[in-house]
């Protein structure tokens, strides 16, 4: 098969470098008031991590899940906040798990149910977090696993029923999701003391 150099343009854009830095300025200039409002509560709710910082148990995958879900909140990418807040308290607390040696050792897939549950046999925190937990789990399953429209946790069903936009019902999900995450890491066993080893 031959492709024509007229049908070839359709494959590609004839943007060049200047038109791509127009779109990306006026990208970052759309909701910039919104931007510096959700930047703001950001740092509102990071003033509760430790003293020294915050330890983060469960490597690159729950450092950048981490980084990601704060940056996606500021742009107002609700969905990605919700799912990457998840991700990081997964990682975070089997990655925790796993490193007690007096612990029963995980299994190679842990469930976060069962997770949860080890983190509260060990006094991580208490039941009353733990469905926190869960509740943000609830919010981010029928946001990554279909729902039909007579699910009470549908997107849809919710407009419907409450008579507010998406972007309502989203961005109170990522609020409360990443609002649990910073609770998560402010919890003392990942508290970092900030004094330097002697």
């Amino acid at each position: 098969m031959v492709i024509s150099s007229d049908s070839q343009r359709d494959l590609f854009s004839d943007t060049g470098a200047l038109g791509f830095v127009q779109i990306l300025l006026a990208e970052m200039h759309d909701d910039l008031l919104g931007k510096v409002a959700r930047f703001r509560q950001l740092t509102d709710l990071s003033k509760t991590l430790g003293p020294g910082g915050t330890m983060i148990h469960g490597g690159e995958v729950a450092y950048t899940a981490w980084t990601e879900a704060r940056n996606s909140f500021i742009h107002g990418n609700y969905i990605a906040t919700v799912m990457l807040c998840q991700s990081l308290a997964e990682n975070l607390l089997a990655a925790y798990i796993d490193t007690d040696l007096e612990a029963e050792k995980l299994p190679k897939r842990v469930s976060f149910n069962d997770t949860i549950r080890r983190c509260v046999s060990k006094g991580v925190f208490d039941k009353s977090f733990s469905g926190e937990l869960i509740t943000m789990m609830n919010i981010r399953n029928p946001l990554s696993h279909y729902r039909d429209l007579e699910d009470p946790s549908n997107l849809s069903r919710r407009v419907l029923d409450s008579r507010l936009p998406a972007i309502a019902h989203l961005m109170g999900d990522a609020s409360f999701a990443l609002a649990i995450a910073i609770k998560l890491l402010s919890l003392p066993p990942f508290w970092l003391s900030g004094e330097t080893l002697k």
